[in-house]
């Protein structure tokens, strides 16, 4: 007699819920431009959202903590003087963001650590170097401060924010691009776009090292990310409107590692992928579930796992990068689902009895700290992610000065207000600091008079009270 063999994985109970309403962000007017971008961008620290506004493009940005309902008049971040389209939260700082939009520009933005207290107009640097719309950007994975922008004129521009100069421009594509990706070291990125090829490029090269003319056969749009094993996950469409999705090689296009279609639909998939679990989740713009496959090396390759289902569909969706999830309460990753009016953040966890840290769920994720800087990414150096430890939780570090020079870039140095006890006392002259120190002492010794004057009212006042006097 044949039993059925249950795959074994610890990530085949992750479940979705959602949290509770008074955790969630209300009395958000998410834009309504019509563009496949997620619309939400988030970090450790904030979240991000591009909302309807008057004039020009506008992004509400909030500190995590600000839960409950928005003001409207909370300020937004405004510099932008078109719609905006794209926003990406930088990987080595979580207070710098990068902005694209229909004026043809994208800008980066220095949060601050509080909540916003008027409008932000200033951005640290505006990149102007495309003649269409700007629709992606996005931050290298390892290198400090460079950036890739793909807009509707067909070009892909790579850029040094910290010295606002273009470093490659690539005009391999014919048609509007739908996606990019970068792979886990930064050496490749690949494409979707409007022709039905997906194309892997070499950014330091100016050239495709690789291309496949329709992945999916629909001619719908198509999303593809790099996976950590250097294959490309994909979604699409069949030639019968049909979702799907796919599983590539990019040394062997000729055949598809796996392919699976899933429902009909007219919403594009868009993926978001967890590299520590190899886990992906798939949104679809209109939908009210999220699904979620885990990645491995045995057939079939992609394994569907659970689907999380909610009432209302969503208009776009953030991911938390892994540093920002609770490791307290087994949570392998967070998404931010933004509706009509609001943005509700969905936890999923894996049950466990134990209260203990999970090795298991959580091995050394990518930190803060870039690996190289942006001079070593051109001259041909790839490094991983420099990996941190999960197991304390998430300390995220202080905010760092993003500034635009003519050669270099991020100041790692925050400027710190000094205390009395740091000072070079030595510096000081004798008769200053005999002064100093005879103030001090006589404010000491009002403070304990005043002390005593106060405990000798309370006492009388209590004598009063009890009827004794």
């Amino acid at each position: 007699m044949s039993r059925s063999i249950v795959r074994q994985s610890k990530f085949r109970h992750v479940f979705g819920q959602a949290v509770k309403a008074e955790q969630g962000y209300d009395d958000i007017r998410v834009s309504k431009v019509t563009w496949d971008s997620s619309f939400c961008a988030v970090n450790p620290k904030f979240l991000a959202v591009i909302v309807e506004s008057s004039g020009g493009g506008a992004f509400l940005v909030l500190p995590l903590s600000k839960t409950g309902r928005v003001d409207k008049n909370y300020p937004l971040v405004i510099g932008h003087s078109g719609p905006v389209l794209d926003i990406d939260w930088c990987p080595h700082d979580d207070n710098i963001l990068a902005s694209c939009s229909e004026d043809c520009t994208a800008m980066v933005w220095q949060i601050p650590d509080h909540a916003l207290t008027r409008p932000l107009s200033d951005p640290v640097v505006v990149l102007e170097g495309h003649s269409k719309r700007v629709g992606i950007v996005s931050w290298h994975p390892t290198a400090r401060n460079i950036l890739l922008t793909a807009g509707s004129d067909n070009l892909i521009i790579i850029w040094n924010v910290g010295t606002g100069e273009p470093l490659i421009s690539m005009d391999d594509h014919p048609d509007l691009i739908y996606s990019v990706s970068w792979n886990r070291n930064g050496s490749l990125f690949c494409t979707t776009c409007k022709d039905r090829r997906l194309r892997v490029c070499d950014p330091r090269k100016r050239e495709v090292v690789a291309e496949r003319l329709a992945p999916h056969e629909g001619i719908r749009p198509m999303r593809a990310i790099f996976t950590r094993d250097g294959n490309i996950f994909t979604t699409g469409f069949t030639r019968m409107s049909q979702r799907e999705l796919g599983l590539w090689d990019p040394t062997n296009f000729e055949e598809p590692i796996a392919l699976l279609e899933l429902d009909t639909s007219n919403g594009v998939l868009l993926p978001y992928y967890d590299p520590d679990a190899n886990m992906v989740y798939l949104c679809g713009k209109g939908d009210s579930s999220v699904r979620y496959f885990e990645i491995t090396e045995e057939p079939p390759y992609v394994h569907y796992l659970n689907t999380f289902s909610s009432k209302e569909p969503q208009r776009g969706m953030g991911f938390m990068p892994k540093r920002g999830v609770d490791v307290s309460k087994c949570e392998i990753a967070r998404l931010y689902k933004l509706l009509d009016k609001k943005c509700e953040p969905i936890t999923m966890t894996v049950p466990r009895k134990s209260d203990l840290f999970q090795d298991d769920l959580y091995p050394d994720t990518a930190g803060p700290e870039p690996a190289m800087e942006p001079e070593e990414w051109l001259d041909g150096r790839d490094e991983d992610p420099i990996l941190v430890s999960m197991r304390q939780g998430y300390v995220p570090p202080k905010s760092r000065e993003l500034k635009v020079v003519k050669k270099n870039v991020l100041d790692s140095r925050p400027t710190t207000r000094r205390s009395m006890s740091t000072l070079d006392t030595n510096s000081l002259p004798p008769q200053l600091l005999e002064r100093l120190l005879e103030e001090i002492q006589n404010l000491k010794a009002t403070v304990l008079s005043q002390e005593k004057r106060i405990c000798d009212l309370e006492n009388k006042l209590s004598q009063y009270t009890n009827g004794s006097a």
